[in-house]
């Protein structure tokens, strides 16, 4: 029998893939979380001559909180036209803010997990918490449109016929409604959440 035969050349498992940032849940968890934190900042203003009177936060709208007061000025002003804002629902905002919270807390849970379904629900919330919350914004502008901006104009012109309070009449009318970054880095950072989710599992298919 000949023992002087070559030993069989040793087998070795390939290393695994490295996948990077994109191949781990971090990049999405982060963006769903900053998402989530945005909504503890004002989300829009009711500004008068490039003044901001009152500010809403996220949060807020969801809570169906009233508008806070900016301060002074614009605080007295508003009692005395008898137009307080908050105590006006704001047509459907805040079933859509309770909707955009809501899918991105359930983002942030299902990016910890692993699988093609939790990548894919993780695309499908960044997306459509994005979604509502520009919904949130159209819904916002029409009510302020058709009904905050006209009746105080309304109340502003009939103040100033009544009680001669002209000044505060033209300030009425110049109000207007705008959104703040944090409203717009929401909306940034679940699209964000989203797409890092995508790369995600196209990382894992490699």
């Amino acid at each position: 029998m000949d023992t002087n035969q070559p030993a069989p050349a040793p087998s070795y498992a390939p290393a695994p893939a490295n996948r990077g940032m994109f191949g781990t849940s971090v990049p999405s968890s982060v963006a769903f979380l900053v998402a989530i934190l945005m909504f503890l900042l004002p989300f829009s203003e009711i500004k008068c001559g490039g003044s901001a009177l009152m500010n809403k936060s996220g949060l807020q709208y969801a809570m169906g909180k009233e508008w806070k007061f900016a301060g002074g000025y614009g605080q007295d002003m508003m009692k005395q036209m008898d137009t307080k804002t908050g105590g006006k629902k704001e047509g459907n905002t805040q079933i859509f803010i309770i909707a955009a919270l809501g899918l991105g807390v359930l983002g942030l849970l299902t990016s910890f997990a692993r699988g093609k379904a939790s990548g894919g629900l993780g695309i499908m919330t960044g997306v459509l918490s994005a979604g509502a919350l520009i919904a949130f914004m159209f819904d916002l502008k029409k009510w302020f449109n058709d009904g905050m901006a006209k009746e105080a104009a309304d109340k502003a012109k009939e103040g100033a016929d009544t009680v001669g309070l002209d000044k505060i009449g033209d300030s009425m009318a110049n109000m207007t409604l705008a959104f703040t970054p944090w409203y717009y880095v929401a909306i940034a950072a679940f699209l964000a959440a989203a797409f890092f989710c995508y790369k995600r599992m196209s990382v894992s298919k490699t």
